[in-house]
């Protein structure tokens, strides 16, 4: 069980990436087949397709929170003394933060209105609450993985960058 959990929490979005954007290939590549080989379109691939497109790229965020592969231009910020770096690196973490929090506060006030009011999808009738629950379950991956970044680099001795390896750390990457 223990071993499960350790790769769920290693591969988690990466899998769930990798389902969503198989799915979109696939129904794209469908919809692609049918509109010209058999003239006629399948009325619920755009809506699959960008529900997918959706899910993956909120896993993806949460994933790039968690390799530290997020948008940052690490090359002019780790020219500067280490001080300095980790300054503006936990100012920038912390406003990530702030962000993340104050998303999963709108998207939660959201979801509740589409709980409380149900609308369903124009082509597949299902349920909004569902494809839309991605936008807490993103955020909240991504603070998740955030605080994980910093509870590492804490049981680390707080020595470095957070959530980057030593190797990149001397030869100013990522």
């Amino acid at each position: 069980m223990a071993r499960a959990l350790k790769w769920i929490e290693a591969h988690f979005e990466e899998a769930v990436c990798c389902i969503a954007l198989s799915i979109v290939a696939t129904v794209v590549f469908l919809q692609v087949i049918m509109r010209y080989v058999f003239s006629t379109a399948l009325q619920w691939s755009e809506e699959v397709a960008a529900m997918g497109m959706v899910w993956a790229v909120y896993m993806g965020a949460s994933l790039c929170v968690r390799e530290r592969f997020h948008i940052r231009i690490m090359a002019g910020i780790m020219a500067f003394p280490r001080k300095i770096t980790l300054f503006f690196v936990l100012i920038a973490d912390f406003a990530a933060a702030v962000y993340c929090v104050f998303m999963l506060i709108v998207c939660w006030e959201y979801l509740q209105v589409l709980a409380q009011y149900t609308s369903r999808t124009p082509s597949l009738g299902i349920d909004e609450f569902y494809p839309q629950s991605i936008l807490v379950i993103g955020y909240g991956l991504i603070l998740a993985r955030l605080l994980q970044v910093y509870v590492g680099w804490a049981r680390g001795g707080g020595l470095g960058i957070p959530g980057m390896r030593a190797e990149h750390e001397d030869l100013g990457e990522i």
